[in-house]
């Protein structure tokens, strides 16, 4: 590599795969791993929040940006014979225990829960719903090529550990769960 970051081979709107096909910026392909660096930025954010401070999480946040890189560069990967390195169904198994955990010191709910609350919360709920939005593009891409089952799996559980893990940042540090109210 020149040092430099900058190519100017996508200044027309195309990129480069893994494979080193050409693709444009716009591609089903480059909208899947895009959405999942976007994921992974965010989480970045929710890492650097001033109140997170439980270490097993910050722990699994860290590794899930690892798997996210793998996922990432599997999803980069237009080859048939793609594989997909760094993760396994222990990740997905490490949230579901996560979730279990926290899960134990929630109020039951009583309806859909408006996202936010606390600043921290609040970003988990974004990562939330990044999550959900790079599952439907890899659900996009998996119509016309072949995606390992473990990369939707694995992104659905992480989108639930977000909404559980807002939850629970509020209800440790005693800020209201704000129930959607449909007559409002």
């Amino acid at each position: 590599m020149n040092g430099k970051v900058y190519t100017r081979t996508g200044d027309a709107g195309m990129t480069s795969l893994v494979s080193g096909n050409r693709v444009s910026k716009d591609d089903v392909r480059v909208e899947a791993y895009g959405t999942v660096d976007e994921l992974n930025s965010n989480i970045g954010v929710l890492l650097h929040s001033t109140k997170l401070d439980d270490q097993d999480v910050i722990a699994l946040l860290r590794k899930a940006q690892n798997k996210l890189f793998n996922i990432g560069a599997y999803l980069a990967n237009d080859r048939e014979d793609a594989s997909l390195y760094g993760l396994t169904q222990d990740d997905v198994t490490a949230l579901e225990q996560k979730m279990d955990k926290m899960s134990v010191e929630l109020p039951p709910m009583r309806g859909f829960i408006l996202p936010g609350g606390s600043r921290l919360s609040a970003q988990a709920d974004r990562c939330r719903t990044i999550t959900r939005r790079a599952e439907r593009r890899v659900v996009t891409l998996a119509r016309t090529a072949h995606v390992e089952p473990l990369v939707l799996e694995y992104l659905n559980r992480l989108s639930d550990f977000f909404f559980v893990f807002a939850r629970f940042n509020n209800i440790q540090n005693q800020v209201e769960e704000i129930y959607w109210d449909k007559d409002a």
